[in-house]
């Protein structure tokens, strides 16, 4: 079973799509700030991880940026979840090593769980 970790701060979002992954029989874990965030990544060795960019402590560009410095942990897939969706934003995310980009507004939990399914297949 798939280990995925969702770096979130907002409730609402994160316990819809824990749901709905949890529901497809991924293991989740779950946490609030990029920091704890990036902690988590190096303990668990996820096999994804839906990481948010506007963030308590440090923000999700630079959780991508220690990951990608870290042998032990880039090659784990990141999917960047944000409300940031300027073309910098996106080519920042992508050149830092996240493998897709998904602005929130633009999909639903449902698409994002799809998305999801469709990486790890």
């Amino acid at each position: 079973m798939a280990k995925i970790l969702i770096v979130e701060d907002d409730k609402f979002l994160r316990e819809l799509i824990v749901r709905k992954l949890k529901k497809e029989g991924y293991e989740i874990f779950e946490v609030v700030d990029g920091e704890e965030g990036l902690k988590k990544i190096k303990e668990l060795k996820p096999d994804l991880v839906l990481l948010d960019l506007i963030l308590p402590t440090i923000d999700g560009f630079e959780v991508l940026s220690k990951k990608k410095d870290d042998p032990e942990i880039k090659k784990i897939p990141v999917i960047i979840l944000s409300n940031l969706g300027q073309k910098e934003d996106i080519e920042k995310g992508l050149r830092l090593g996240a493998v897709d980009y998904l602005v929130k507004a633009s999909f639903t939990p449902q698409e994002i769980v799809q998305k999801i399914k469709n990486l790890l297949e």
